[in-house]
């Protein structure tokens, strides 16, 4: 398949970096020939400097005969117009942009540009898929990752282990014996900054960080067993009020739990204009690094301090300050993937990403076959697919024992009709299931084989 992305950033290298490693013909355009030179040294992929949105550049980039066009550059205004020429010039099929603007998004979502005038078959916002992100980590306050699969039925956890975990130097085959009714696997380890799909008889230790499948009723249970028991948010102070922050607010105000939500923001206008857009939210006007704007926000007595301001640095500041306050949990909105290898050292509770999850978002729109979902964990680690089988897939019809999974690759849950089963060796895959895998990025084209499904139109 031919693909286009425009905009070599970093969410722009990282989908290049995935699609070009499933055997895809992918071409990157940028304005900076440095980063075209960069992505063209370590990638398997073709480079053209310039303005994507021009009619001869993407002519260069062989938009002529290209599949799908991906629109990631930093401007709204020339991602939307790229899809615009790429239709109107090119006849691309299919069109991907990412906008950050509220003003176009709250029109797009009103319908307002979904015409012909303006053809955009998928809009991603990475503010919005933050503030998703943000939820889904407040939902699970002891965890440092958090993802639902299957409607919201099974969800994956990332636990960071301390030395009181009652798990550590326990083979993973006795915790299921021990906790047979208990729907959680542990699907992926990182130890040492390496991460690896455990064996049944390997053992956990203190500091690793482990991903767990489990059902959504039995995650208080599983948080339990590892260590980590659930706690419920009742008050939350969000350090930053850009779209991130509002956005994570208003969810905050609608939720039925009543959350007390407090916000800090240091711009006078845009404190303004959040206290307009909220209601039962307390908004300060200040430093969100000045001690006594924490002491007056209630920091010290916070469930949690959520940290999203647009620099990256403010952030982790700002949650470090706040963990030294006393807020239980802090969470820390981390743009440069060189910086989150001092989370841990500086003893923040959890970080979140943005090319994390635009990138996760992206490949869950441009997957093919049966492919319901993707989440990519960490730095492109690994990913978690959820798909359906297929009656031609090589598993269809065989026990899971009996299927050659490759190493770096272990599944996590099968739906079989409308009923969640946890994988044992004697479970026969059939047609129609739908199943999660935990998959090495390595193995994720292996995993597609056996899914008999590959990158293609959604």
């Amino acid at each position: 398949m031919k693909i286009i992305i425009c905009g070599a950033g970093q969410v722009g290298w990282h989908i290049a970096r995935h699609l070009a490693g499933e055997r895809n013909d992918v071409t990157i355009i940028d304005t900076n020939a440095e980063l075209i030179r960069r992505a063209t040294d370590a990638l398997d992929v073709q480079g053209v400097t310039g303005f994507a949105s021009h009619p001869d550049v993407l002519d260069r980039a062989g938009a002529r005969d290209a599949d799908l066009i991906i629109a990631a550059t930093y401007s709204d205004e020339v991602n939307m117009v790229t899809c615009q020429v790429a239709h109107s010039v090119f006849q691309v099929p299919r069109k991907i942009a990412r906008l950050r603007s509220s003003a176009y998004l709250d029109a797009i979502y009103s319908d307002l540009y979904r015409t012909d005038h303006l053809p955009i078959d998928v809009v991603i916002s990475p503010e919005r898929e933050v503030a998703r992100a943000a939820l889904q980590r407040l939902s699970a306050p002891s965890t440092f990752d958090a993802e639902t699969f299957l409607n919201g039925r099974v969800h994956l956890l990332g636990i960071a282990l301390d030395p009181d975990s009652p798990v550590l130097n326990t083979p993973l085959r006795q915790l299921d014996e021990m906790f047979s009714s208990l729907s959680a696997i542990v699907a992926g380890v990182r130890r040492g900054g390496k991460l690896f799909a455990p064996e049944p008889g390997d053992q956990l230790f203190d500091g690793d960080q482990i991903y767990v499948f489990t059902l959504s009723q039995d995650v208080p249970r599983t948080l339990e067993i590892f260590g980590k028991p659930a706690a419920r948010q009742e008050s939350v102070v969000i350090i930053g009020a850009g779209n991130v922050g509002l956005e994570v607010a208003k969810a905050l105000e609608a939720s039925p739990e009543r959350v007390r939500v407090k916000v800090i923001e240091r711009d006078r206008s845009r404190a303004e204009d959040a206290a307009d857009a909220l209601s039962r939210t307390i908004v300060l006007n200040g430093d969100g690094l000045a001690a006594e704007l924490l002491e007056e926000a209630a920091v010290p007595r916070a469930d949690a301090v959520l940290a999203v301001t647009d620099d990256d640095k403010t952030n982790i500041l700002a949650a470090v300050r706040a963990k030294q306050a006393g807020a239980k949990l802090v969470i820390s909105l981390v743009n440069d993937p060189t910086l989150m290898s001092l989370m841990d050292t500086l003893e923040i509770d959890a970080f979140i990403n943005p090319r994390a999850s635009t990138v996760s978002t992206i490949l869950r729109h441009i997957r093919h076959g049966r492919v319901r979902d993707i989440y990519s964990i960490g730095d492109a680690e690994a990913e978690v697919i959820e798909a359906q089988v297929l009656s031609t897939s090589p598993i269809a019809g065989r026990p899971i024992r009996d299927i050659d999974f490759p190493e770096g690759a272990l599944l996590g849950a099968v739906l079989k009709r409308d009923r969640v089963v946890k994988p044992t060796g004697d479970l026969r895959i059939e047609e129609g299931d739908i199943i999660i895998i935990f998959a090495l990025a390595k193995d994720v084209p292996e995993v597609e084989r056996l899914l008999q499904v590959s990158i293609d139109f959604f």
